[in-house]
């Protein structure tokens, strides 16, 4: 039976981490969400359209 030790890698992992969220501003977290937000209401808002666009054609059809 092996034991290893992973108290290295775990040590990376949580040093790289916490360098990450060191560095990372407030304002572009808000900048991503709020980017996210527009891309959603723009993404649903073109399926809709595109799903009307598609039955007003298939009606004008048959």
């Amino acid at each position: 039976m092996e034991h290893h030790e992973h108290t290295t890698a775990i040590g990376t992992l949580s040093g790289t981490l916490l360098t990450v969220l060191a560095t990372i501003d407030t304002e572009d977290v808000l900048k991503t969400i709020f980017l996210a937000g527009i891309g959603a209401i723009v993404s649903f808002t073109m399926s809709k359209f595109l799903t009307w666009i598609w039955q007003f054609f298939r009606k004008k059809d048959c």
